[in-house]
């Protein structure tokens, strides 16, 4: 650096119209270095994050006052997620090659970090595990903190569900569904035994559907979960198939017949039943009125009655 030079720095932002230099950014706190030789300076900056994408420009005062100079434009720095991923290759029946690739384009000097169930386990770009682990297995660039790779592991032992979970009868419509969790995603295998040595292999899908179940479907079911890294088998379930005559199948048809009509027919008799208090409540008002006159003239009746019973003694008179 010449000998009139003051002071240097590199610096992303202006404060009160004057650069900010990074050493004494927060956010660059203890990432970055300057070293310049000869006439040249250069900006060093570790554990690189997304947030570090800007335009950095270099900034020097001299000893005269007020001569100082901003180099313009200055230099672009983007930064991109590492898009790591683990790729799963089968050495043998006995090991898995974990390889971690990112889609950036990095230097032949870079290296990996290797973690196990969230622990720092060893570095290079790749790692021998044994098959059928269920450990989580994840990678990451050294010197970074961005995100690492996603955690590969084998499937757990898959739990099965059926439904529906009632009494099942013959011509019911049943699935049973298998599920883990894996990553890769785990492939699906129904089995049924049947008595033999080998369970007999029914579907490759996640679901087992019997569109119209029978008798002769009663059993026990399992399945099996696998992906690159291992393979896992459910417990056995057994389903029941109850066997039913005309006669049944017929009251079974005919109770969810009624069960569905009562539904759709409840709406509507609330409905009527709304109208009809609607209705009352309009007409009360005229009987209460009638009532009311025959109240205010109470007088009537009693000179009726008075009249009544004077009139009785003359025509006992005429009779006599």
């Amino acid at each position: 650096i010449p000998s009139d030079i003051k002071d240097s720095f590199w610096f992303t932002k202006v404060k009160d119209g004057e650069p900010v230099d990074l050493k004494t950014d927060s956010e660059y706190s203890d990432r970055v270095g300057y070293d310049c030789y000869g006439t040249s300076c250069y900006l060093s900056i570790t554990d690189v994050r997304e947030s570090d994408s800007a335009e950095y420009k270099f900034r020097f005062r001299t000893n005269k006052p007020g001569e100082k100079y901003t180099g313009s434009p200055g230099v672009t720095l983007s930064v991109t997620d590492s898009g790591l991923q683990v790729h799963v290759r089968r050495s043998d029946s006995t090991w898995l090659e974990l390889t971690c690739h990112s889609s950036c384009v990095l230097s032949d000097r870079a290296e990996y970090y290797w973690y196990k169930n969230e622990e720092n386990i060893e570095t290079g770009s790749s790692l021998l595990v044994s098959s059928g682990s269920t450990d989580r297995y994840s990678c990451n660039l050294r010197g970074s903190s961005g995100k690492r790779s996603p955690a590969v592991y084998g499937p757990q032992r898959p739990s099965v569900s059926v439904s529906p979970s009632a009494e099942m009868l013959e011509g019911d419509s049943v699935t049973l569904t298998c599920s883990t969790d894996a990553n890769p995603a785990a492939n699906y295998t129904w089995y049924k035994e049947d008595g033999t040595s080998d369970p007999r292999l029914l579907s490759e899908e996640p679901q087992l559907v019997f569109s119209s179940i029978q008798s002769s479907d009663s059993g026990n079911y399992s399945c099996t979960a696998e992906n690159q890294l291992g393979r896992k088998t459910s417990d056995f379930i057994s389903i029941d198939v109850k066997s039913v005559g005309r006669t049944t199948r017929i009251i079974h048809i005919t109770r969810w017949t009624l069960v569905s009509v009562m539904l759709i027919l409840l709406p509507v008799f609330c409905l009527w039943t709304r109208k009809k208090k609607a209705v009352s409540s309009t007409t009360e008002p005229h009987e209460s009125r009638e009532a009311v006159e025959m109240d205010l003239h109470p007088e009537y009746e009693d000179l009726s009655d008075m009249a009544a019973q004077r009139e009785d003694p003359e025509e006992q008179e005429d009779q006599v």
